[in-house]
Order: C-alpha cells, then sequence, then structure tokens
C-alpha cells in the first residue's frame, strides 16, 4: 500500500532533520521569550451565572458594599487578655507596621469593633483590607505582611495570620515534576537498555510541553485561563508527551528488529503507530472539551489549554520524534541489534510472557473477568458517598500559619466563624432586622451580625455564622435550608461557603451530559475506527469503571483521611477533570491495543490468536507507558498543593488499573468471550461508515 500522510511526514522529518529540530527551537525559545516579555495573566472566572451566591455578588458590587474586597484575618490570641496594656500596646505597634506596607490598603484593629475579641478576652482578629485582588497582590508583598505581623509573637503573645492571599503565598513548589521524569529516565532505560533510546521520548515530551506552556501563557493575556492551569499543563503534558513518543518508538524498534533500515523504520512506523497516537490524541481532545458543555468558566479555559497541550505533544511525536531518530537512528539500530542477538543467545523469545498470560486469561476468561470485575467495583464504592467542596484552611498542614489562624478561630468564635454566609437584599433596616431575628432562631445558625448597609443605603447585609465548620454537611444543609424554608423573597445567600455549595450543585447536575456527551463521541469515534458496534460499549464500560476507581481511592484517602491525610472534601472540579483526562487516557492503551488486534483479525480472521498476537505485541509497550504515567502523576502527590495531590493520585491509580487490570486481564477475557462477535457490524450501517484504516501495512 502507498506511505500515508503521517509516513511521508516522518519521511520528510528524518531526511530534513536540522530543519524540523531548528523549527522546533525557533518555536519553542520565541514563545517562550514572548511569554517572559508579555508576561502572564492567569486569573479565575468561578462566576455561575444564575445562581444565588453569584447574584448576591453582583449586588453586593453593584451597590459597593465593603464585603466585596479581600482581606487578610491576623490572629491574635493573649492568655492575659488582648485588652491587657502591654498586649494591646505591642498588638497596635505591630498593626502600625503592617499598615505602612505595599499591598495593605486599610487595617481594622480588633479593638475597633467589639465583636474581633472573643467573649473570654483572649483571641481577636484584625481586618486587613488589600489593595486589590488576592491573585493580582505580589506574592512577595503579602509574605511581608505575614512576616511583619508574626514578628510580634513573645512573651505570650502570639500572631498568625490566615486568609486565601496568605495560603498562596505559603504555598511552595514540591519538585514533582524533576521527581516524576527522572523515574520515567529509569523505566525507559530498563525497558530499552539504552540511555539514548530512553532520552528520546523524554526529550520530545519537554520540547512539546515548554512550547505548549509558553503558547498558554500569551492565551492567558487575551483570555481568562485558571491560574492552577500550568501545574496542571505539566502533569498531563509529561505524561502523554512521553507517552505518544514511546508508542513510536516501540513500533520503531520493532521495524529495526525486522531489518529495515533507520529511515525505513522510522516512514512505517509512523504510517502505523502514528495513526493510532492521532486517534487517540483526538480521544483525549473530545474529552476535553467535553468540559466546556459544564458552562463553567473556571473549567472551560483549563480544558482548552490542556486540549491544546495534547495537541503540541501529538504534533512533537509526529515530527520532531521523527528528526531526533534521523540524528541518533544508526546508534539505536546498533544497540537494538546488539540486545535482541544476546536476548536470542540466551533463548529468550520477545512477548513470550504477555503470549503466556493472554492464554492463561482464555482458557478461564469467566473467572478471570468476574475477579477483576469484583476488585474495580469494591474500590468504586466509596465513590458513592463522594462530598465535594473546596479545600481551606482547615485542611491546610498543621505546621502552616493559615492553618494555626484558623484554628484560633474556631477556638475564639466556634467553628462556623471561618465560613460565614452572607445574607443579601434590596431592603430597608426594619425588614432586615426582622429577618436577623428568624435567623437567630433558626437551626443551625450560632450568631448574626446586626444589617450592614451598603454605601448607597439600598442594600442590607447580614453575616450569619453557622454552627459548623464551612465544610461539614450540616453547613451545606443549612445553606439550603434558609433559601428554601427560612428566608423570604428578596434575601440571597452569598458568601465563599455558599458559592462552593453552588459550584458543587451545579457541577453535579449538569454532570450527566458532560458524560453523554464525552462518551457519545469517543464511541462514535471508536464505532468508525473498528468498525464495531459491541466495542465502543466495552471500551466506554471498562474506562467509566477504572475512572470510578480512581474516584473511590480519592474518596478513602483525602475524603476519609486514610494514611495521615486531612480529611476534607474532594475539590468541586476533580471528578470531572478527570473523567475528561482519564477517558481519553484509557481510550489511548483501548486504540493501541485494539488496533493491534485489529491488525491480527484482519490478516488471519481467528479471534483467539488475534487477541494472544496482540497483547503479545503490545503488552511491554502499554504495561511500559502506563508505569512511566503513573510515576509522574503520583510524583504530584508530593505536591504541597492539596488539588494537586487529588489529581495525581487519581490519574496514577486510573492509569494502573487501566494498564494493568483492564487492559491485561478484562480486554482479553471479553474478547475471547464475544468471539467474532466482537468485530460485528450491521451491514446497513457498514455501507453508511468511512473505511478508515488506523493500523496497516506500510509501504
Amino acid at each position: 500500500m502507498r506511505t500515508g500522510v503521517f509516513g511521508r511526514l516522518a519521511d520528510w522529518s528524518y531526511r530534513r532533520r536540522w530543519i524540523a529540530l531548528g523549527l522546533w527551537a525557533l518555536v519553542l525559545a520565541a514563545v517562550t521569550v514572548a511569554s517572559r516579555a508579555v508576561g502572564t495573566d492567569y486569573r479565575n472566572d468561578f462566576t455561575l451565572p444564575g445562581t444565588q451566591s453569584q447574584r448576591a455578588s453582583d449586588l453586593l458590587a453593584e451597590h459597593g458594599a465593603a464585603q466585596t474586597g479581600d482581606s487578610l484575618q491576623i490572629v491574635v490570641k493573649a492568655p492575659g487578655g488582648l485588652r491587657a496594656p502591654d498586649a494591646e500596646r505591642r498588638v497596635r505597634d505591630m498593626l502600625g507596621r503592617v499598615d505602612g506596607l505595599p499591598g495593605v490598603a486599610a487595617v481594622r484593629a480588633p479593638y475597633d469593633d467589639a465583636a474581633a475579641i472573643s467573649r473570654d478576652g483572649t483571641i481577636g482578629y484584625a481586618t486587613v483590607a488589600l489593595a486589590g485582588k488576592a491573585e493580582s497582590i505580589p506574592r512577595d508583598d503579602v509574605a511581608r505582611i505575614v512576616d511583619t505581623a508574626r514578628s510580634a509573637s513573645a512573651d505570650g503573645l502570639r500572631v498568625e495570620v490566615g486568609g486565601e492571599a496568605a495560603r498562596g503565598a505559603e504555598e511552595s513548589g514540591g519538585g514533582a515534576e524533576g521527581a516524576g521524569m527522572l523515574a520515567a529516565l529509569v523505566i525507559l532505560v530498563l525497558l530499552f537498555g539504552s540511555l539514548v533510546a530512553a532520552a528520546l521520548p523524554l526529550v520530545t515530551a519537554l520540547f512539546a510541553v515548554g512550547s505548549a506552556i509558553g503558547l498558554i501563557g500569551l492565551a492567558s493575556q487575551v483570555a481568562t485561563v485558571a491560574d492552577f492551569t500550568p501545574p496542571i499543563l505539566m502533569l498531563v503534558g509529561l505524561g502523554v508527551g512521553v507517552d505518544y513518543a514511546l508508542l513510536v518508538f516501540h513500533r520503531y524498534r520493532q521495524e529495526l528488529l525486522d531489518g529495515a533500515e533507520p529511515r525505513d523504520a522510522a516512514r512505517r512506523a509512523l504510517d502505523a503507530a502514528g495513526r493510532t497516537v492521532f486517534v487517540a490524541a483526538c480521544t483525549v481532545v473530545i474529552a476535553l472539551l467535553g468540559l466546556i458543555a459544564l458552562g463553567l468558566g473556571a473549567l472551560q479555559g483549563v480544558a482548552v489549554a490542556v486540549a491544546l497541550t495534547v495537541l503540541v505533544t501529538m504534533l512533537a511525536a509526529l515530527v520532531l520524534l521523527p528528526a531526533l531518530l534521523g540524528l541518533f537512528g544508526g546508534r539505536i539500530q546498533r544497540q537494538v541489534r546488539r540486545r535482541a542477538e544476546r536476548a536470542a543467545a540466551r533463548g529468550r523469545e520477545p512477548g513470550a510472557g504477555w503470549r503466556r498470560l493472554a492464554a492463561a486469561v482464555q482458557r478461564r476468561p469467566l473467572p478471570a473477568l468476574l475477579v477483576a470485575l469484583a476488585a474495580l467495583l469494591a474500590l468504586s464504592a466509596p465513590a458513592l458517598d463522594m462530598r465535594l467542596g473546596f479545600a481551606d484552611a482547615g485542611n491546610d498542614p498543621a505546621s502552616t500559619t493559615t492553618r494555626k489562624a484558623y484554628d484560633l478561630l474556631a477556638e475564639g468564635f466556634g467553628p462556623g466563624f471561618n465560613g460565614p454566609l452572607v445574607v443579601v437584599a434590596e431592603t430597608d433596616a426594619a425588614q432586615a432586622g426582622r429577618v436577623r431575628q428568624v435567623l437567630e432562631r433558626t437551626e443551625g445558625v450560632a450568631a448574626t451580625t446586626p444589617p450592614l448597609p451598603s454605601r448607597d443605603g439600598a442594600l442590607h447585609t447580614l453575616i450569619v455564622f453557622p454552627d459548623a465548620a464551612p465544610q461539614d454537611e450540616r453547613t451545606a444543609d443549612l445553606v439550603h435550608t434558609l433559601r428554601e424554608d427560612v428566608l423570604p423573597d428578596g434575601f440571597l445567600v452569598g458568601g465563599p461557603t455558599a458559592a462552593t455549595q453552588d459550584f458543587s450543585d451545579t457541577v453535579a447536575a449538569r454532570l450527566p451530559v458532560f458524560v453523554a456527551i464525552v462518551v457519545g463521541l469517543s464511541a462514535l469515534l471508536l464505532l468508525v475506527v473498528f468498525r464495531s458496534v459491541l466495542i465502543p460499549i466495552k471500551a466506554a464500560l471498562l474506562n467509566l469503571l477504572s475512572i470510578a476507581a480512581s474516584l473511590g481511592a480519592i474518596t478513602l484517602v483525602f475524603q476519609d483521611g486514610r494514611f495521615g491525610v486531612p480529611p476534607g472534601p474532594i475539590e468541586a472540579f476533580i471528578p470531572v477533570m478527570i473523567f475528561a483526562i482519564v477517558f481519553g487516557l484509557s481510550m489511548d492503551y483501548e486504540v493501541f491495543l485494539l488496533s493491534r488486534i485489529h491488525e491480527e483479525w484482519t490478516a488471519a480472521r481467528d479471534p483467539g490468536r488475534a487477541v494472544r498476537e496482540g497483547l503479545t505485541a503490545t503488552g511491554q509497550v502499554i504495561t511500559a507507558a502506563g508505569a512511566i504515567m503513573i510515576v509522574v502523576f503520583a510524583a504530584f502527590v508530593l505536591s504541597p498543593s492539596r488539588m494537586l495531590q487529588q489529581f495525581g493520585l487519581g490519574l496514577a491509580v486510573a492509569i494502573l488499573l487501566d494498564a494493568v487490570v483492564i487492559r491485561c486481564l478484562i480486554v482479553p477475557a471479553v474478547m475471547q468471550l464475544l468471539g467474532r462477535h466482537a468485530w460485528w457490524l450491521p451491514g446497513p450501517l457498514a455501507r453508511r461508515l468511512p473505511q478508515v484504516a488506523l493500523e496497516r501495512p506500510a509501504a
């Protein structure tokens, strides 16, 4: 057959290797220099049009209410009482120094508000109004505020600082990317037995991720891209980049072992495996762009950014890798053949272990299937009790000042003080006062403030303190109770705690549509590629099962607090992000394995042999690719960010189950049970579907 477009592209890159490498280096340098010169403008968009919390926030901003600004809380504790002359003098001196620092708009001392000191007089808080949103204040300025405040801690006076800006200033890099790449290099060296061969997939991934980060940084100037996007790009880009390059490189080595010269091997590898990489990348992009259906601004920019990263990594595997093979092809050829000769001398048959595993599963497919399914269902069970929310300072490490401030406020003013509800209405003071009396008699409410008028006097605000912590289920129930049963028409419940609940409710309500879009489009793609009705259904069900198991693992660790992790809710956008990413990545392995099975089935029309030979040809590379993704993803568990920890663990568990349990056990068992029926396609549908060759013999 005539060489396809990917084979011709590989041949051009191989022959014009210096041009291809120069173009990639030029693009990487250009976007890096441009992004540093222009700067980035990452910003979060957690607006939720149509929700009560969003309408309340809009009203506060419209009427110029004080509750719209960002602030820090300087929490102080003096066992002898904050009103003791020495303690008051030291607190006021400290606040005076803070008031003159960059980024500070105003400071309100605890002595200026009787409600800012606890009933026993030992704990109080000062409010530091920032000169902008928390994300717009330089981290160094926030760190100076924190250090200045805490410097007053001595001789019985304790000072801690809370607030989102302080949490951001305390976070530091964990070196997760470097640890993951080092572990990936070790796996590749063990797989290929050569440092040069192992380095090529890593170099390809680094070029792709570097280019993607620069492009997204520039895009953040004109589009809304969340500030947590770059680490997610690194997380997904490194895993996918190495994965795609490895799939192509593995096929290249096979062509060398079959006697092809390096240039022909590169062309044939890309003409065959390049198609698999292209289809696999398309499934990931489809899954990510499905997030747009959720209509959540915070996730839409992330989804587009990660999808662009996947496309760049795919392009690097199709263009950059052949150019690198052009530079090192001769050396790799000699190493591959020497290693094959040594293996042959020792009597080792390539893939013999995978052939034996496939044969064992085929002999008893039903027990293997039932045991594997039972294990996955058991791990999925905890996900049924998953609670969505957002981590707050109560989930920070006990050594951080934000966690200490959180605990002091809870000690002095009650657990609900860290997550007050903001009740707003365009009404007069008398009506707001009557509503306050009703709120104070409501079960679950610990206290309320008097009505606070806006600057124009047309809006009144009530600060409601629950008797439970912000992440407690009782607080979520209180939000719904106030809205549905207690407050009269016109009164809205807002604030960060209510907004968190609205975000979680919105995700849960729109999740079925999102899942249906992603699963439907991906199944349609597999239907066209493999010309089978049952294979897309099987792939969708198994991918959903691996995702459920990964969410179950996250729930056990982060919600239930296993292995010493502070318990708390799962970040509200984690399930949908993991679903999109894992569904796409799982399809990678599905496409890679089934494309080889389909190739064998097309050649011999023997379903049993097709499964055995398909697993024999791909088992090693699927396991290696899975291991690389696992170590890259698992390294992010070392990150100080709870959100990245959940991402890392969820993706690592999902890929582990997918590469080992599903691809090596369940898929062979199901394919054996289905036999020839696996490739069934109704005649009328077969005539209407286009012919798309995925794996085909190269010229």
